[in-house]
């Protein structure tokens, strides 16, 4: 970001201030109270010691852990599209390491039944890449069907 727009973050205490804008929670607050009481601290002006400051406070101890532990919580929901729980899915997976085989069945646990039931009448994927393609496309038949097949309530179309 700070290369993109060298004059905006030229000085180093502007590169702080706008990492500063993303703060949330006691990292804000640990923020402010700096601003407040030691306004003179190199950490709100010099790039290298707010890294270092807030991330040997703030920042997750172990990110594979936590991204392993993301991947095992996530779950597609039915009424939410695959191509966009994919980008999610593959977020987390990235931090992990994980080879394929151990992607390939965490993101089968993600998937909801439905899904997982007409996978179970199609021929059987070889590739992690393969199983994703496959399940984009019974998700864009899904719906696709789902909105061919959307008519307006009306009294003569009521069930």
């Amino acid at each position: 970001m700070f290369q993109a727009k060298p004059i905006t973050f030229q000085l180093e205490s502007s590169q702080v201030a706008f990492a500063a804008s993303y703060l949330q929670g006691i990292a804000f607050d640990h923020y402010t109270m700096l601003l407040w009481f030691d306004s003179n601290n190199s950490v709100l002006s010099n790039w290298l010691a707010f890294t270092q400051e807030f991330s040997s406070k703030f920042s997750v101890f172990d990110t594979v852990a936590e991204a392993e532990e993301n991947l095992f919580n996530l779950q597609m929901h039915d009424n939410k599209h695959f191509t966009t729980f994919i980008v999610w899915f593959k977020q987390e997976a990235y931090k992990t390491g994980w080879n394929y085989n151990a992607l390939w069945f965490t993101l089968h646990c993600a998937l909801p039944q439905w899904i997982k039931n007409i996978l179970c009448l199609t021929p059987k994927q070889t590739t992690y890449d393969g199983y994703k393609a496959l399940v984009i496309q019974v998700n864009q038949c899904y719906w696709e069907d789902c909105s061919e097949n959307t008519v307006p309530w009306t009294p003569w179309n009521a069930s």
